[in-house]
């Protein structure tokens, strides 16, 4: 057989070897050439014949094997001879190796034979037969590659107990196929829901369904198992749902720190979109708060598997696995959330209809113990990232460094007028109130801006900064995850410092800033606040030891707000004495409504909320700490 100049240098392009002297077994020779042109796509003078005898055409071979490939479709591969050619009578057989790089440059290699012939040939033809691309695959079969997804670090406590791990989850859709009446099944799927506290959007439902395929799985909601037990005898008979078992990873409640943690849900389009050949269609990832920050890390990376997929005898798919590269699995975190305070701190903010927040820390080491976000849980971490006014709570700070700087002292007598001026502009009290000649502590129990208006060139602005310092506020520590540490007025005029010693003016903290400084107060020192055990931020480093005499005084003012002061509702309260400080913010010029706020302490566990235009500390912020402080102690 007669064969041109690139054919020629077809046959002496092995992929093993490069460049090799001509074999003088013709039978290798074919081989050869075929295993050259296999990847290049040129193997018009290599003769083939089907296993039945057959002749057929070099393009069709090409063709049949990409057919083969299926999902490995693009991905790059070799083939090279791994033997020598055997013969017997008019066959031959040649051992080959072939070599895919799969997606993420995972290798699969593997053996196989191409058979050759001469019978009834002028010279030696390849026999073509899927099996040459790969053993297993017999006629009209493809190569499919099925994701192995990895198992998903979970979210520990700091005893390694497992807070965020897989649970079973139904997942509640609609098929519009099964639809009978849209508005009946609407009301009748909002009822249920209500049962189990679970507000259901279905304001797009409509234009969900007259968009979809009628055969098409519309999601409204993701049930863990016992929620969904409840209401399943009533959402179950409805025409048009259909229900879905999967394993999501959730922690012990819905709104377990939700906000803090985030949640793991299905990758969006933009999520596959952000990492592409990562994240594909139908993955999990982590939405917000630590389970997106840490994504990469909790993710792990998945593994792929190449397999035949085969009707079997009862007519349902069955794959038959060829190689199986194996996932490494995510790697967990450990924070210091404990569930117990953490489920009485949820508790505590159900209740409340204005968003709101609380955040719970361990005085003796400054670990968060609870952040909590109402009344919807999920959504922005006001209590780490909030920037609002601290109201009457900054007087702890104020009193502190009036206190330590000897300017006074609790039993000093300060004048509680209803109104004092500074500078042209008029400072009062909340509900006009006027206690007269009274001592320090009193003043402060009472909360009377006036009086602490009218001591503010007794602490000046240096004062202010430094007791928000020693009290941690505007600090630069890492917890790993976003958090405010707080923004103190400058004081830079008199007005604004009379405001700033008040939490007014230009001053702005979070609840997680407060619940620090409440710590330190507690604690004679500034703990910076640390909730991320592994991978572990930088460590800040402790503020110097406050002054024994002042945070001594202080304390004993703080318990008095308790026993006969604006706190008075958590006289008696379980779990021992509250030390504390109510507050009311103004926010916005012109404006009547106020942030409410309570900082506190009982024991070993200082917290700070915060709830919006909740009026008053004793309105609204102090009903939420008996609730809190009862979950915790009952």
């Amino acid at each position: 057989m007669r064969r041109s100049p690139a054919g020629l240098t077809a046959l002496l392009l092995v992929a093993a070897g490069g460049l090799t002297a001509c074999s003088s077994d013709p039978a290798e020779d074919t081989v050869k050439a075929f295993v050259s042109g296999w990847a290049t796509g040129k193997v018009d003078d290599v003769g083939f014949v089907t296993a039945a005898g057959g002749k057929i055409a070099a393009g069709d071979v090409l063709s049949q094997i990409n057919a083969t490939y299926g999902d490995l479709t693009g991905q790059p591969v070799t083939v090279t001879t791994s033997g020598g050619t055997k013969e017997t009578g008019d066959n031959a057989s040649t051992p080959i190796t072939v070599r895919w790089t799969l997606p993420g440059g995972v290798e699969w290699s593997y053996p196989s034979t191409v058979r050759s012939t001469r019978a009834g040939q002028d010279g030696w033809s390849v026999v073509w037969e899927p099996a040459i691309v790969q053993p297993d695959l017999a006629a009209g079969e493809k190569l499919r590659l099925r994701r192995v997804p990895a198992t998903r670090g979970g979210v520990l406590d700091a005893s390694g107990k497992t807070l965020v791990g897989p649970q079973q989850v139904v997942v509640v859709g609609v098929s519009p196929e099964r639809i009978t009446d849209l508005p009946a099944l609407q009301k009748a799927l909002t009822t249920s829901f209500r049962k189990i506290k679970v507000d259901l959007p279905l304001k797009d439902l409509k234009d969900r369904v007259d968009k979809a395929d009628p055969g098409a799985f519309l999601d409204l909601v993701s049930l863990r198992r016992p929620d969904y037990l409840k209401i399943r005898d009533e959402i179950k008979p409805l025409p048009g749902t259909v229900f879905r078992d999967e394993t999501r990873q959730l922690a012990p409640t819905r709104a377990f720190a939700r906000a803090l943690l985030g949640t793991v849900d299905p990758a969006t389009e933009e999520d596959v979109a952000a990492k592409p050949g990562i994240l594909v269609a139908g993955d999990q990832a982590g939405h917000g708060g630590l389970q997106q920050k840490y994504e990469d890390m909790l993710r792990g990376t998945a593994g792929l598997s190449v397999v035949i997929e085969r009707q079997g005898t009862d007519g349902k798919t069955e794959d038959t696995k060829l190689f199986t590269a194996e996932p490494v699995a995510g790697k967990p975190i450990k924070v210091t959330l404990d569930t117990r305070v953490q489920n009485a701190a949820d508790t505590a903010l159900a209740a409340e209809k204005q968003p709101s927040s609380l955040v719970a820390i361990r005085v003796s080491d400054g670990a968060v113990l609870a952040a909590a976000n109402g009344p919807e849980p999920g959504g922005v971490n006001t209590a780490f990232t909030g920037q609002v006014p601290p109201g009457s709570t900054f007087k702890m700070i104020s009193a502190y460094g009036l206190l330590a700087r000897d300017a006074i002292t609790a039993n000093t007598v300060v004048d509680c007028p209803k109104t004092v001026t500074v500078d042209g502009r008029e400072f009062k009290n909340s509900h006009n109130q006027a206690l007269g000649k009274v001592q320090f502590h009193v003043d402060f129990a009472k909360s009377c801006n006036t009086a602490f208006a009218a001591l503010a060139p007794k602490l000046g602005s240096a004062g202010l900064q430094e007791a928000s310092t020693a009290l941690g506020l505007g600090g630069d520590w890492d917890l790993g995850v976003d958090a405010y540490t707080g923004q103190v007025s400058d004081g830079g005029t008199a007005t604004e410092l009379a405001a700033a010693v008040f939490g007014q003016g230009s001053t702005v903290v979070s609840p997680l800033a407060m619940a620090g400084a409440t710590a330190a107060v507690a604690k004679g020192q500034f703990q910076p606040p640390k909730l991320l055990l592994d991978p572990a931020p930088p460590a800040a480093a402790a503020g110097p030891q406050l002054d024994a005499d002042a945070v001594t005084a202080l304390r004993g003012m703080m318990r008095e707000v308790v026993t006969v002061g604006t706190g008075t509702a958590l006289r008696k309260v379980p779990g021992g004495p509250v030390h504390g400080k109510t507050g009311t913010a103004e926010f916005q010029t012109g404006s009547a409504d106020t942030h409410s706020w309570f900082i506190g302490y009982q024991g070993d566990i200082a917290f700070a909320v915060m709830i919006q235009k909740g009026g008053a500390g004793s309105e609204a912020a102090v009903p939420a700490v008996n609730r809190f402080l009862s979950a915790l102690n009952g």
